[in-house]
């Protein structure tokens, strides 16, 4: 009898302990950063590690460098890009503190269409000048990957803003393209990292809020041939004396 009871209680115990594992299984499934159709991260990312999953965080950080700072996109992690990701988490309300696991990486999958372009931003907007993204002055391929880096940089100016919407009258242009709009022969437009905004917020405001989110060409009122539109690129300068820039 008792040779009975014993097993009635050891099968009781494993069925338990079956039913459990599946219950934890079940919930740490549950709470898994998902599969994403753009990119997946598979591992916690924090300062001292390095590799290509980095480099494809920095690219979404880039718009949170802080005033004047540009974000370098070298799949290393150190100090810059902690303080990027702690801006970035302080911005969707986030834990702040500058490692990126399954949360961050939750928020960036919520942000990101299947192309990587960003949610409120698309490639079409910033190349209506050809569909190869050809004839600049940079390879196709890396003109429309400077574009890529544009929009996340705008995304994050967007959020800024209070999530208003941002209008990109232009983005990449060839040369062909460029000189048939009489920009200048240098123009940021050229490398795909160049773009032109229009409508509201003001152009003034838009100019000042670019100046925290990795812009290192401002151009807006007062600069010549500017009073019509704020333009952005990734070098050149900040110029919008009527906005006190």
């Amino acid at each position: 009898m008792r040779t009975a009871f014993r097993r009635i209680g050891r099968a009781f115990v494993a069925c338990t302990l079956a039913a459990v594992t599946t219950l934890v299984g079940v919930v740490a499934t549950s709470s898994a950063a998902q599969a994403d159709g753009c990119y997946t991260w598979g591992r916690v990312l924090k300062q001292g590690v390095v590799g290509e999953d980095v480099r494809q965080l920095q690219i979404r950080l880039a718009g949170y460098p802080g005033y004047g700072g540009v974000l370098s996109l070298d799949g290393s992690f150190g100090p810059a890009t902690r303080s990027a990701l702690i801006r970035f988490q302080q911005a969707y309300g986030l834990s702040a503190d500058g490692v990126a696991g399954t949360q961050t990486f939750n928020q960036l999958y919520a942000l990101q269409d299947n192309d990587c372009t960003p949610v409120n931003f698309s490639y079409a907007e910033l190349n209506r000048c050809n569909s190869t993204w050809s004839g600049g002055a940079v390879p196709a391929s890396t003109a429309k990957f400077n574009a890529l880096v544009s929009m996340w940089k705008l995304q994050a100016m967007r959020k800024a803003l209070g999530s208003v919407p941002i209008t990109v009258s232009s983005g990449f242009r060839s040369y062909s393209c460029n000189s048939a709009v009489g920009g200048y022969s240098n123009s940021r437009h050229l490398y795909g990292d160049g773009v032109d905004l229009v409508g509201s917020p003001s152009f003034c405001r838009l100019a000042q809020q670019a100046r925290y989110h990795g812009f290192g060409n401002i151009l807006g009122p007062g600069y010549p041939n500017h009073n019509d539109h704020t333009h952005l690129g990734a070098i050149g300068g900040w110029s919008a004396p009527t906005c006190g820039i």
